[in-house]
């Protein structure tokens, strides 16, 4: 099996995960504009093909440059439509990667987001080789708290982060727990 770096596509029972490309920028809009991308995540003030254009350039697709993983479109098997992203980040304020994942409002409570967050975090472990996978969360976002907590996360502390000043939570989940 390649390597979670490497692999052009993912699987899981149901869901794929493939690297973002340019020809993502609707799905990215309609995402980056719902209610609770807005609440969880920021106001990324993507409108625009063009703005999509840009926080793919400078988001996903630089992240698979410089780290050769980052954000990954997750797609439904059974008709290969985009429901959300999922997949690592490295921050400059953390001492490890981090866990990152959101979905359409509409899929959901379906168990997608603990199926491909549990997939990218055992090649995390196993093929990157990581010792520590982080979270960051809103303390309010008590959806993505459950999911962390599921998944196998521990809560550690709150933190101001120094991209907003933001009051967030991190989780971890360290290799073999």
């Amino acid at each position: 099996m390649r390597s979670i770096a490497n692999s052009d596509i993912i699987h899981t029972e149901r869901l794929m995960l493939r690297k973002f490309t340019l020809a993502d920028e609707g799905f990215i809009i309609e995402l980056l504009n719902t209610e609770g991308w807005i609440k969880y995540i920021g106001d990324r003030k993507v409108k625009t093909a063009e703005d999509a254009r840009q926080y793919l350039e400078n988001g996903p697709l630089k992240s698979y440059r410089d780290n050769v993983f980052g954000l990954r479109l997750v797609l439904l098997k059974s008709n290969n439509r985009s429901i959300g992203m999922c997949g690592l980040l490295r921050r400059e304020y953390l001492d490890h990667l981090d866990l990152g994942f959101a979905f359409l409002p509409n899929y959901t409570g379906y168990g997608y987001a603990f199926e491909i967050a549990s997939r990218v975090i055992h090649l995390a472990f196993n093929q990157l080789r990581q010792e520590k996978i982080l979270a960051i969360v809103l303390p309010e976002n008590h959806s993505s708290v459950r999911l962390l907590t599921k998944i196998g996360f521990k809560y550690d502390h709150n933190f101001l982060s120094a991209d907003t000043n933001e009051e967030l939570s991190l989780y971890c989940m360290t290799a073999g727990n």
